[in-house]
């Protein structure tokens, strides 16, 4: 009897509370780091709303799930493995799930290069976080290619590597910034 009034993507929507709360960050901060709007995460925490296979994989990522938690998120978001290729004999075989991971991994481990149109900054007394995006989502809505964490000091010396790369690109024949003593 207590189904009858469960939302259709409540354990879902359970389980990434879950994993937002034991990573200690607020609703704003986790919408954030994966660039949707805080109401859209809390639509999708209330199980209201199941979310796109897209968010629900940088979620994954963002909260670092392994991978048999990854593969229970995909399931209970109804996401068949056997729509990533039609071509897989058996639906729901455990092979073609095992292959699915296989493949999301491999995504978030590839060392190529990823361009990026856009990024977005996000601060906090922990550090920075980087989101680079491409204008690649659904209606030319920016989905993230990238994050990059650190400490607030390591961003600073980014800061310096890059801004000394750049000054080296396009003053050629001078290999340090002006300190100023010249």
């Amino acid at each position: 009897m207590s189904n009858v009034n469960k939302l259709p993507y409540q354990s879902l929507g359970d389980q990434l509370r879950s994993l937002r709360e034991q990573s200690s960050e607020s609703m704003a901060e986790a919408a954030g780091a994966v660039e949707i709007e805080e109401k859209a995460l809390q639509q999708i925490e209330s199980g209201r709303e199941r979310p796109s296979e897209d968010i629900l994989m940088l979620l994954i990522s963002h909260f670092a799930v392994d991978e048999d938690k990854a593969a229970e998120l995909w399931d209970l978001a109804g996401y068949e493995p056997d729509a990533v290729d039609d071509d897989q004999s058996t639906p729901g075989h455990d092979h073609d799930a095992a292959q699915v991971r296989q493949q999301t991994l491999m995504v978030m481990i590839d060392p190529r290069v990823m361009y990026s149109d856009g990024v977005e900054v996000v601060t906090n007394n922990q550090g920075v976080v980087l989101n680079f995006s491409q204008n690649a989502g659904q209606n030319g809505q920016p989905l993230t290619v990238s994050r990059v964490g650190m400490s607030r000091e390591q961003a600073k010396l980014v800061m310096g590597v890059l801004h000394q790369a750049l000054y080296n690109l396009e003053n050629p024949n001078r290999k340090k910034l002006n300190d100023g003593n010249t």
